[in-house]
């Protein structure tokens, strides 16, 4: 070939990084089967996938667990910055064989019915970011101790805003009564017509089991409230780590360090949270609160624009005063609109 003879069709060049050409087209994954997510850690996903898929398994493999195998998936490039969380429900593709050593990928997400959140507002530094906790759960458990540590009304109450923030059922579940009665805060919450359940270390659980089986509980509550004594004696093979409250600080260790999602043995699950000194809730307005009091919100449509409910001026005070609404009722809505304001001084009071 004559040197006059070149020209661009006869020059190979390899194309460079990201120069192939790029498309809207995604694929199908028609034959993406669907996980549980249970737990995560560090970029990896431990999912449970019913056999159901058509293919034959030996029912004795390791990691199955009554028709279910673990699978151990990583986030698909395609789910961009889309998080997964336990709690989510995802479809999986790959290697979903669940053999050691084997990793799948999700590819997809389902719609959530619903997702606990908090802000990440603990520090002064308020960043307002929201951090997803756990999806898909339709109740959140509130587990604080009657004594050792003391409760802290001020921490439930951001606890309930946000359960009624994600539209959870609420649920307090008050420990070690052996050591102190619950009566005085029992009282605190009858207004907001909370349900809750006593119980003490190696004492009866059969009302708290009725309240869990068949649904998807989520457990939260400060360091050292006995969280995971209680989930290793609702969920025996748990092996969750305990341990005792500082006695000078008065303050737990954080002996859960990453949530995981439980069956219990009636059916349904919980999943277990690490202990928290503080819930932001930077991200929930209002408004949002008050639709939990549906008594009054029609006594804030008189409400002045963009009304705290907090201040002079609100229109709630004169609803009551006309008999609309309980006393109690309003008092306990702006107890929880206080403790949403939060601040430096609050989040203090919570971690003491």
């Amino acid at each position: 070939m004559r040197r006059r003879d070149y020209d661009e069709d006869d020059v190979r060049v390899r194309p460079g990084k990201g120069s192939r050409p790029r498309t809207r087209i995604r694929p199908a994954h028609e034959d993406a089967v669907e996980g549980f997510v249970v737990a995560v850690d560090r970029g990896r996903y431990t999912c449970l996938v019913s056999d159901g898929d058509g293919r034959r398994r030996r029912k004795d493999r390791k990691g199955e667990q009554g028709g279910r195998r673990t699978v151990i998936a990583a986030k698909a490039r395609e789910l961009g910055r889309k998080g997964i969380i336990v709690g989510d429900r995802v479809r999986l593709v790959g290697d979903v064989s669940g053999r050691p050593g084997t990793l799948a990928r999700a590819v997809r997400v389902e719609p959530r019915t619903s997702m606990l959140r908090r802000s990440a507002d603990d520090t002064e530094d308020t960043d307002g970011i929201e951090r997803p906790i756990v999806a898909n759960a339709d109740q959140l458990v509130i587990v604080t101790a009657l004594a050792d540590p003391p409760p802290r009304p001020r921490m439930i109450d951001r606890m309930l805003v946000a359960a009624y923030d994600a539209d959870i059922d609420p649920l307090l579940c008050l420990t070690k009564s052996d050591l102190a009665p619950p009566d005085e805060l029992t009282a605190l919450y009858a207004p907001l017509g909370v349900p809750y359940v006593v119980v003490h270390k190696g004492g009866d659980l059969s009302e708290l089991r009725d309240r869990l089986a068949g649904r998807i509980s989520v457990l939260v509550g400060h360091s050292g409230v006995g969280k995971s004594t209680l989930v290793n004696a609702l969920v025996p093979d748990a092996e969750r780590a305990v341990s005792h409250v500082n006695p000078v600080t008065g303050r737990g260790r954080h002996t859960s360090t990453s949530a995981v999602a439980l069956e219990l043995p009636e059916g349904g699950w919980i999943i277990d949270t690490p202990g928290v000194r503080s819930f932001g809730l930077a991200h929930i307005s209002p408004d949002t609160v008050l639709l939990a009091f549906p008594d009054l919100v029609d006594g804030s449509l008189s409400c002045p624009k963009n009304c705290t409910h907090l201040g002079d001026g609100c229109a709630l005070d004169a609803w009551v005063a006309e008999g609309k609404a309980d006393p109690a009722r309003l008092a306990s809505l702006r107890r929880l609109l206080a403790s949403r304001e939060g601040g430096a001084d609050a989040l203090r009071e919570d971690s003491e």
